[in-house]
């Protein structure tokens, strides 16, 4: 057994030991072997990271734009020299296969593309002439320190894609709460940071600790604005406590993504579409397609196609080249999938495919949990409304596009929806009627590319603007609106005699 590490917490660039009593674990997923620990910092130490952040905001924020966007394309090149080492290291904590996690480094990389756009993302607008001799320009200013509050699925992309990169490049000043389950690849982001990125020390600040701890994040009138991901019930508590002390907030929660299947479809590349999104990232992502609705007429088929591609995936360590599969992030989260799997089985689900009891040779204590199919599901089955976040297909059976459709919007939410078909009516009905916010046609991982939002809707989504693209400019700067008049020589001089006059009068 390798040496376990103890973490440290990054404030004003500079890393320090915790004084805390509590230590959370790290595992390799794969082998199940804790490999590091990190401190459930102390709310003094939340309160030191914003201070440190506070400290910082005057003077990034008064640079110029042009010299914040250099630093940008500089950092975008830091993170592609290190793309295989923080492969590596977001393959090992999380469980995700190389080309997984490589994409989650590079799915960091894309939004810090897009900052480096900020001086004509960010710009505001301006008239001449609004009323005689008046104009008028609308300007787009930082908000200050901003927090950013990361789920363990995505280490990379999530923390150094979706929160940082906009959030400084407008100017703010940022406080990181990293997942303690998958802080690894966070934190050697954040060494990369200062070590090579030169930023100045405050800028990003990160921190390490439990739900009680980061309570300040919500109510510090310091920090002006929460960005979160996570689980729904955590996202609402965000919502109503930080905007009740004046924040903004973005909290991007739970999914249950359902693909409508219909007769006409493409069978086989349906199939694949599917596997790839249920089964990718071992589905731990909020982008996954757990629910399909398919329609009677093909669903046996489709069901036994299913099954047949999915038992020929080859499970194993995430970072063997040859993996297709690989573990979950930890016990506790592998215990909660096969309960939800039983908890299927219980209310009536046929199941199908069984992923339970897969052993990898060699990996014995690794979290796995191989493909599983639950055929027959019903809207009254929690497994069929609920998020299971692992490699499980749920299929509930439809007559029609009509019922199909209504299936699936009778969900509570609403972040993805896709629909398999031939045909553009129905394709373009789906468009207009369905409730997801990212909706896919033949797609079957409808994620937008950073340039425009990922706009969930329902309960997968809590605030006003949206992360990434235009929505996440908005959301971490205001509008500061100037009408600017000048006088000129002959109205300034009668101006001040005026003035002169009404004094003498006085």
């Amino acid at each position: 057994m390798s040496e376990i590490k103890r973490m440290k917490y990054c404030v004003n660039g500079e890393w320090k030991d915790s004084k805390t009593t509590k230590w959370l674990p790290v595992s390799d997923s794969s082998t199940g072997e804790i490999i590091a620990e990190v401190p459930c910092c102390t709310q003094d130490e939340l309160e030191e990271a914003i201070a440190a952040a506070h400290a910082a905001f005057p003077a990034w924020s008064l640079m110029s734009l042009s010299a914040r966007t250099q630093m940008m394309f500089k950092w975008r090149n830091i993170l592609m020299a290190h793309l295989d080492e923080l492969t590596l290291l977001c393959a090992k904590e999380l469980g995700k296969t190389l080309n997984e996690a490589r994409g989650d480094v590079l799915k960091a990389i894309e939004p810090t593309e897009l900052a480096c756009a900020t001086p004509f993302i960010s710009q505001g607008s301006a008239s001449m002439q609004v009323t005689t001799g008046f104009d008028t320009a609308s300007y787009r200013v930082p908000l200050g320190v901003v927090a950013g509050i990361v789920p363990f699925n995505f280490p990379a992309m999530i923390p150094w894609g979706w929160m940082v990169p906009l959030a400084i490049a407008t100017g703010n000043t940022v406080v990181l709460k990293a997942a303690s389950f998958t802080p690894l690849t966070s934190m050697r982001i954040m060494e990369l940071f200062y070590e090579e990125g030169g930023f100045p020390k405050g800028v990003v600040n990160l921190v390490t600790c439990s739900r009680n701890e980061s309570e300040v994040l919500l109510t510090d009138p310091r920090v002006k604005a929460v960005t979160f991901v996570g689980t729904t019930e955590v996202g609402k508590h965000i919502y109503s406590i930080a905007a009740a002390h004046g924040k903004r907030v973005q909290a991007q929660c739970e999914a249950k993504n359902h693909a409508l299947v219909l007769e006409d479809c493409d069978l086989e590349s349906t199939v694949n579409a599917i596997i790839n999104s249920t089964y990718g990232c071992a589905g731990m992502r909020c982008m996954a397609l757990p629910v399909v609705v398919v329609q009677e007429s093909i669903a046996d088929k489709f069901v036994a196609k299913l099954k047949e591609k999915a038992m020929a995936m080859k499970v194993g360590c995430a970072y063997n080249p040859e993996t297709n599969l690989g573990p979950v992030v930890n016990e506790k989260h592998k215990q909660s999938i096969c309960n939800w799997i039983q908890k299927g089985v219980d209310e009536g689900a046929e199941l199908v495919l069984d992923g339970r009891d897969i052993v990898v040779p060699g990996y014995e204590n690794g979290f796995f949990v191989g493909p599983t199919i639950l055929d027959h599901v019903t809207d009254e089955m929690s497994v069929g409304t609920r998020e299971i976040f692992g490699p499980v297909t749920v299929i509930k059976r439809v007559k029609n596009f009509e019922e199909g459709l209504a299936v699936m919007n009778a969900n509570p939410f609403a972040n993805g929806s896709v629909i398999f078909t031939q045909n553009g009516y129905y394709a373009r009905q789906f468009e207009l009627l369905t409730d997801g916010g990212m909706v896919g046609i033949n797609v079957g991982i409808p994620v937008p590319s950073a340039y425009f939002p990922f706009s969930g809707n329902k309960d997968s989504f809590y605030g006003d603007q949206h992360v990434l693209g235009l929505d996440g400019v908005r959301f971490y700067t205001r509008a500061k609106t100037v009408t600017k008049h000048w006088y000129d020589e002959h109205s300034h001089k009668k101006a001040m005699d005026t003035w002169e006059g009404t004094v003498e009068r006085i």
